[in-house]
């Protein structure tokens, strides 16, 4: 036993020692490795101007101090390659700021402050205190404030800058620095930032300098977040408040931000990178490059959420259960065109419905498509790759939302008129049919003449496009009524920070409106184009979604189509738009029979007799051409002259557009005549006239698929009796 003990002991012993040494040789390992970086720093020319710049004293001669010019070069050499560390940065911003050697250095370290991660945001809220603090040059200041805006996106938090949003503010008196003031004060805006003395400081500084545009944008901001507090008037269309200034650290971001592969957006305003000169158009396209959705946080940093801070930038956010999560509490991005690229930032702009968020974005996208369509100095505008991305993903994400922006909104009226119809087609179409309803009042000026003009001028398939562009531009505008029909009014969202309140008869003359310039456009199209098949297809698209306005949408109004797509329709060549005009006929009689039993319960729908006299003649010229052979008998609403139907020589005129000898269904006919006939010789269509043949061939139209004949001969017609007048539709 003691035997066994002492080999416990001795065993313990040995695994005791054996540890202590493991321990002695890791902490030495340690020390070694500790020594080794020290030496490597005390080496890094890097670390050593670093030291230099902080301790260097106030009052120290620039003027033959090479120490200066030497470490000044190395912090210029290692900006410009690889960037700077933040507390590279920081101490940098303080030499700088704080004048140790005098103003005329600050602007060529400001000029090297070059990130290569993040900007502390403690060296910025006291570079800004330097502001009040040291007699910096007028031209300095300016340029600090630039870099501030142009290194917003890197800085790594915002709660402090918007402590001192008072301090800031302050400086907005200054008439050299108020633009770029109003720029940073935009960005950094909160609703608690609004108050009655800014406000009201503001509204005297546009008295003295005019309405300009900073100024303006910055008070639609206040607007959005207090509307009781800014009186005044702000205009729907503002100038360019905030200009994407030329700064002079854009191409050397660039590269750092290549180079380290680190998705930092590179300015707060359009541009985002800086692309090779030799494959540029001479009109450049860096403002529609949507910016990608990125912080300032380095990727370890961006593993989880941290907890102590107030607000949670939407770049960290993965998923829609994250953004509901943080919904309450989430960080913009200074770029607002980075919105668009990720659906879980649309689906926040789609949640929240944030004015000032919407309103930025507005602004940027504002932007771009004015520079891109309109400022052009006289070059061509081509399909650029560039261009195309741009408008996809923009026409992506109003898909996404399923409304337009008001800003592509107002580039839209304003294109149309310039637009040839060839350039970017789909896009431009696409777009056109997300826009809200327009009033009758400004939709002839706005919307009609521009497009009747291309309609009349252009191929048979630029034509079919548009009918398809307005036909989902009305099923847009009938889905916002079913959504937003309240008891007296309408109220149609715009876009989250304005809306249009329009009374049910202002919408519905819109609509009204709509649909009968689609008519004329159709009438007349189908003249033009000798009733080309699949434009008439388009057409009885448009009228399949007018047909079914009042069962599907309950939206108060029936158009019945002009004659000049019905007939046209009746007496195509291919069976497919007549089974579909027999579909869209049947959806009309449901529509209004529906509709005539409600006006009897309330007088809130009225049906024009214009409208049920239409139809009804409509159904009897139909039901006389395709079942009871009467095409041109006296009576019918289709006349011709006897004497042309003599002369030219067709035998039973009245009974040519039957379902037997109608062009469009005579193949049919011929193949069931040899498939019940096979042993004649002979063709005789009339023998499939008789009862029994003439049901065995409807019933065999039916079998190929043409339903909407079905429907509308069973719901019109009875039998072999043949439908004589408007009294039988019983309506």
């Amino acid at each position: 036993m003691e035997a066994t003990q002492h080999l416990s002991e001795s065993s313990e012993s040995n695994q005791s020692n054996d540890q202590s040494v493991s321990n002695r040789s890791l902490n030495r390992s340690r020390r070694v490795a500790e020594k080794e970086r020290r030496k490597n720093e005390a080496d890094d020319p890097i670390v050593l101007a670093m030291n230099y710049f902080s301790n260097v004293k106030a009052g120290t001669p620039m003027v033959g101090n090479d120490a200066l010019e030497g470490n000044l070069v190395v912090v210029e050499k290692v900006a410009y390659s690889a960037g700077l560390p933040p507390n590279a940065i920081s101490v940098m911003l303080e030499f700088a700021m704080s004048l140790r050697m005098g103003a005329s250095l600050c602007p060529r370290v400001l000029k090297c402050l070059i990130p290569a991660t993040v900007v502390p945001h403690e060296a910025v809220v006291r570079a800004i205190v330097w502001l009040g603090v040291s007699k910096i040059p007028v031209n300095t200041q300016v340029l600090f404030i630039k870099w501030v805006l142009t290194m917003f996106d890197q800085i790594d938090a915002k709660d402090q800058l918007r402590a001192i949003y008072g301090f800031i503010f302050s400086y907005v008196t200054d008439e050299n620095l108020c633009p770029f003031i109003c720029h940073l004060l935009y960005l950094l805006t909160t609703k608690e930032s609004v108050r009655v003395f800014r406000v009201r400081k503001l509204l005297n500084l546009q008295t003295k300098l005019g309405k300009q545009p900073f100024l303006l944008h910055l008070l639609s901001l206040y607007k959005v977040f207090c509307p009781e507090l800014v009186a005044l008037s702000i205009p729907s269309k503002i100038k360019l408040g905030f200009r994407n200034h030329n700064s002079p650290w854009k191409s050397a971001l660039a590269f750092v931000q290549k180079k380290n592969s680190v998705l930092i957006a590179p300015n707060h305003g359009v541009t985002l990178t800086i692309k090779d000169q030799s494959k540029l158009r001479k009109r450049k396209h860096h403002h529609l490059e949507v910016p990608p959705l990125s912080c300032a946080l380095n990727n370890e940093s961006r593993t989880e959420f941290p907890q102590s801070r107030k607000l949670v930038p939407l770049t960290q956010l993965r998923s829609f259960a994250a953004l509901l999560e943080n919904i309450h509490r989430i960080e913009l991005p200074t770029q607002m065109g980075s919105l668009l690229s990720t659906s879980v930032a649309l689906h926040y702009l789609d949640c929240v419905q944030e004015e000032s968020a919407l309103l930025r974005l507005n602004f940027w996208l504002g932007y771009a498509l004015q520079e891109e369509f309109f400022c052009r100095d006289g070059d061509s505008m081509d399909n650029s790759d560039e261009a195309l991305q741009f408008l996809n993903k923009l026409l992506s994400a109003q898909q996404f939302l399923q409304e337009g922006f008001c800003s592509s909104e107002a580039f839209l009226y304003k294109f149309l008129s310039v637009w040839d119809g060839g350039l970017m087609r789909p896009q431009i179409l696409g777009l056109l049919s997300s826009i809200p309803v327009v009033p009758s009042s400004k939709m002839e000026r706005l919307l009609l003449e521009p497009l009747k003009q291309l309609y009349f001028t252009s191929s048979p398939f630029f034509k079919c496009g548009l009918l398809e562009c307005l036909n989902g531009m009305l099923r847009n505008w009938l889905t916002w009524h079913s959504v937003f029909a309240l008891e007296d009014d309408l109220d149609i969202s715009i876009s989250s920070h304005t809306s249009v309140h329009m009374t049910l008869s202002g919408f519905k003359d819109s609509v009204l409106l709509l649909v009968q310039f689609v008519g004329h456009l159709a009438s007349v199209g189908l003249q033009l184009e000798s009733c080309h098949s699949l434009l008439l297809n388009f057409i009885l698209d448009f009228y399949e979604t007018v047909c079914d306005m009042f069962l599907k949408y309950g939206f108060p109004l029936i158009v019945i189509p002009p004659p000049g797509v019905f007939y046209p329709a009746l007496l195509a060549t291919d069976p497919v738009s007549v089974d579909r005009l027999a579909y869209v006929m049947h959806r009309y009689k449901v529509n209004l029979t529906f509709a005539k039993e409600q006006s009897k319960v309330t007088e809130a729908f009225h049906i024009r007799f214009l409208n049920l006299s239409d139809f009804n003649h409509y159904v009897v010229d139909m039901v006389n051409f395709l079942w009871n052979g009467k095409t041109f008998q006296s009576g019918a609403n289709v006349r011709v002259d006897e004497g042309l139907l003599q002369r030219s020589k067709v035998p039973q005129c009245s009974a040519s557009f039957n379902f037997v000898h109608h062009p469009a269904f005579m193949s049919h006919a011929i193949t069931f005549h040899l498939k019940c006939w096979p042993e004649r010789k002979e063709l005789d269509l009339s023998s499939i006239m008789h009862v029994k043949p003439w049901n065995w061939y409807l019933q065999y139209l039916y079998s190929q698929g043409y339903d909407g004949l079905k429907l509308f001969c069973h719901t019109n017609t009875n039998g072999r009796q043949r439908l004589e007048g408007k009294k039988d539709l019983q309506l």
